[in-house]
């Protein structure tokens, strides 16, 4: 078995939800395709797909092999471009979309420094909260935070991001510091107005009331203060008004210098993650992969989010 072809088929038939399509992408017959599938779900020991006439679903481990094997092929196509390119220089223009209060803080800064080292490639940055068509608006790549839809765009997991309840110090010597989740209900919550999103509340693992282990509890806690605008939650819980729920990608900093303080840290739910999510092509553009590369490098750095915007 070819294991590389193989993850390649994996990932196609799980991107694209059908073997047919995966094997018109590949221009070979669906049996092929079937028959990559089997010898790799042999070869593993486990069961990746649950394939019926009408539908293909991932199973559990299908879904945690589906982001591996992507991962895996985005390093190889890296590793073939930094040896084929030698001495050729990533050229073109590069159009990428982020979240814009993300985008702002994470993103937005190490565009310069990405055309200092490659100053034959253009770059055009959209911020915005929408999810942008990527292959519809000719994106080539996007960064979006949090579980990611089932789609036909590939991704690679460039960090985990946490969620996780924060207050000032003064608030907290002012109100006392909750011990429980079901405590938030007298305090002053900060939350996103109900035309946002967040619309489930904030999650907590707590133990199942039943039987062992946790579970993901969601709550909607109210407050005197609610805005539409994440940013201002956050300036807002700076003032020491209350506690917001917020990203660490966003409020990292702020812990690291002491001007907030993470409650409830016992109850806080599993991360999720921020990725780059790009279309599924052959041959990814090398100016693409650089880009990827390097959030990538910076996402990692373990002084990265606690310095602050910038």
């Amino acid at each position: 078995m070819d294991k590389l072809k193989a993850f390649e088929s994996f990932v196609s038939v799980a991107t694209r939800g059908s073997l047919t399509a995966a094997a018109r992408a590949e221009g070979v017959a669906p049996a092929i395709m079937g028959r990559r599938l089997d010898a790799l779900e042999e070869y593993l020991g486990v069961k990746l797909l649950v394939r019926t006439t009408r539908r293909i679903t991932l199973t559990h481990e299908g879904s945690a092999f589906l982001e591996d094997c992507q991962r895996l092929l985005a390093d190889v196509a890296n590793a073939e471009a930094s040896v084929s390119a030698g001495g050729v220089k990533a050229t073109g223009h590069l159009r990428v979309t982020a979240p814009a209060g993300f985008g702002r803080r994470h993103v937005a800064p190490l565009v310069p420094r990405f055309r200092d080292l490659h100053p034959e490639v253009t770059l055009s940055l959209n911020l915005s909260d929408r999810v942008v068509d990527l292959a519809g608006e000719g994106y080539d790549c996007a960064v979006r935070v949090g579980d990611l839809p089932d789609s036909s765009l590939v991704s690679v997991r460039l960090a985990d991001n946490r969620r996780l309840c924060v207050a000032t110090p003064e608030y907290l010597r002012r109100r006392g510091t909750p011990q429980h989740p079901g405590e938030l209900g007298q305090h002053d919550c900060l939350t996103l107005s109900s035309d946002a999103s967040q619309t489930r509340g904030w999650a907590f693992r707590l133990p199942r009331q039943e039987g062992d282990g946790s579970e993901v509890v969601h709550f909607k806690p109210g407050g005197p203060l609610d805005c539409s605008d994440g940013q201002v939650l956050h300036d807002w819980c700076l003032g020491g008004w209350g506690i917001a729920w917020r990203s660490t990608w966003e409020v990292e900093a702020e812990i690291a210098a002491g001007r907030l303080v993470e409650v409830l840290a016992d109850f806080a739910a599993p991360p999720n993650g921020i990725y780059a999510v790009f279309p599924q092509r052959k041959h990814l553009p090398l100016r693409v992969r650089l880009w990827i590369e390097w959030l990538r490098q910076h996402y990692a750095r373990s002084d990265f989010w606690s310095r602050g915007p910038g």
